[in-house]
């Protein structure tokens, strides 16, 4: 039985499985298509013999943290866009195009020999058996302590059968493709369904031509063409670092539908509209295409179906919760809490299922800390690495109660009612853990009426609030029954602060019974050395009203 099955050879999939290899754990991952990748893609022209992306092409480094540190980590080789000279807007199709300047690409950079360059890298270190190709998956089945896979591979079936299983996919398609036994619940689903996987109806076009001729005229290589006959609505510059294997890229105007009935005149169309906009020295250049609305592994029917809207950067929480006590996540660019549908979301989700998995083994193996740690390091272990499991948790009873006030046709407050309802139960029950936990106190000084142990206890609640506070701000947006209440729907500055004014209370009142619960159990452990009944005992100091 495998120990993590990894659904999904894209940034999502293959960054989780190095990350899992460098942990030493043991996986496999399986793609459906002959190669890995998933939306990266990058093609090779004969004309200049360098990679052309035919899906991402950019990372940028001041709003993506985590894909630059990751591009930085693989020893890639990086280079700026080139923005410098003029953009080209052509407005009506029988006019010429007009000049102006201004940059497009705000910093962005490119890998050196594309983003394929990536994923060899990170294949490469990953063991020829830990990688299958060709296997399309059908059904995920719980079955209690492990998960059942079944792929097909060819004309045939194939079950496997793994402890964790991680479907790097994008859930609308999951929803759509993939048959779960027993079934997702409802709310989960709709999520899945809800999630548009960004860039997936969409067709772009790389050509490759001899020389930069536009560079050579003073013009950057960006163009717009918004006339209604546009073939190729944004062209860029897709020249290497050096700018000499020169090369354009442009994303098509034409739907999805549109593309497939032109589909043998498109180069034609394509070429025509080049020439248009940058001169007769645009004709004739070598073109490398790729439609994604036609890749059955990427593309949704609802995401050809559905007009493209505006990129949303977040996704609701409920895709990031996991399923089967454990046992399933879903993952991929579009679960991601920040950066949804960009490569900066892929290796979120990635570090988020890395982080959920490490959690699970820990649980299984009933936490097996390092040895000789003191009683009260491993209590205070243990109790940080279950407030690590809270979040979903508290986002869970958010929910619960949302969903009870708009039951009963409560109107006003429900956000900040059902968040700090939620807050305050998870308090509560933190409070409770403490009582569970052994500790030795007679040695710990109390100062002012609070144990030394508060900020131990404290610490693990650090990301807490933040944490649940984006969830419920991404699942409030992405709500339907909310769409109704523009107020709950996209929450004001003012009533955020307001939430967070009450949260800072009850935050208050879970610290001040920590420690009221710690100064008791020092007490009772003082007493007992005495041969005093609890409550009897000699204290370190007074009992106080303040430990936040």
């Amino acid at each position: 039985m495998l120990d993590t099955a990894i659904i999904g050879g894209g940034l999502c999939g293959l960054a989780l499985a190095r990350s899992l290899k460098k942990a030493d754990r043991s996986l496999t991952l399986f793609e459906a298509r002959a190669r890995l990748g998933g939306r990266i893609l990058s093609a090779v022209p004969a004309t200049t013999g360098e990679a052309l992306d035919l899906g991402p092409t950019w990372f940028w480094p001041d709003t993506q943290p985590l894909i630059t540190a990751f591009v930085s980590e693989l020893g890639l080789s990086t280079f700026a866009q080139h923005d410098e000279g003029a953009v080209l807007h052509l407005t009506e199709a029988d006019k010429a195009p007009q000049g102006f300047a201004q940059q497009v690409h705000g910093g962005a950079r490119r890998i050196a020999g594309g983003m394929a360059r990536m994923v060899a890298t990170l294949a490469d270190g990953l063991g020829e058996d830990e990688i299958r190709l060709g296997h399309v998956l059908q059904k995920v089945e719980d079955k209690g302590d492990h998960v059942v896979l079944t792929f097909r591979v060819d004309d045939a079936f194939l079950t496997v059968e793994a402890r964790h299983v991680v479907i790097a996919l994008p859930p609308r398609l999951v929803a759509e493709t993939v048959r779960f036994s027993p079934d997702l619940d409802s709310a989960t689903r709709d999520a899945m369904g809800a999630a548009p996987t960004w860039m997936a109806a969409q067709a772009k076009v790389a050509m490759a031509f001899t020389a930069p001729f536009w560079r050579e005229a003073g013009q950057s290589g960006n163009a717009f063409v918004t006339h209604e006959q546009a073939v190729v609505g944004e062209i860029f510059d897709a020249c290497d670092a050096s700018g000499t294997k020169a090369a354009l890229g442009g994303f098509l105007s034409f739907p999805p539908d549109l593309r497939e009935a032109f589909v043998a005149g498109l180069p034609m169309l394509m070429d025509s509209q080049m020439a248009q906009v940058f001169g007769s020295a645009a004709e004739g250049a070598e073109q490398l295409y790729q439609d994604w609305a036609l890749e059955p592994f990427t593309c949704s029917a609802r995401d050809r179906a559905e007009p493209q809207g505006e990129h949303v950067a977040f996704s609701n929480p409920l895709l990031r919760r996991p399923l089967w006590d454990g046992r399933l996540y879903l993952g991929g660019s579009e679960t991601a809490t920040q950066g949804a549908g960009y490569l900066e979301g892929a290796l979120e989700a990635a570090r988020r299922i890395d982080r959920a998995l490490a959690r699970a083994r820990s649980e299984e193996d009933e936490m097996v800390l390092p040895e000789g740690l003191s009683i009260n390091a491993a209590s205070l272990a243990r109790f940080s690495a279950w407030v690590a499991t809270l979040n979903d948790a508290a986002f869970e009873a958010y929910r619960v109660r949302l969903n009870r006030a708009l039951a009963t046709q409560q109107r006003e407050q429900l956000t900040q009612r059902a968040m700090l309802g939620a807050i305050e139960d998870i308090y509560e029950r933190a409070v409770d853990m403490l009582d569970t936990l052994p500790f030795d106190l007679r040695d710990v000084p109390v100062e002012k009426g609070r144990s030394a142990l508060m900020s131990d206890v404290q610490l693990p609640f650090r990301d807490f609030i933040q944490t649940l506070l984006d969830d419920i701000v991404a699942f409030n947006r992405t709500s339907c029954a909310l769409s109704n209440f523009p107020g709950e729907h996209h929450l004001a500055k003012d009533y955020v602060q307001t939430i967070l004014r009450d949260v800072a209370a009850a935050w208050r009142d879970f610290c001040l019974a920590a420690n009221r619960r710690l100064l008791a159990k020092a007490e009772a452990g003082l007493a007992a050395v005495d041969g005093l009944p609890p409550g009897a005992g000699p204290r370190k100091g007074p009992i106080l009203t303040s430990a936040s």
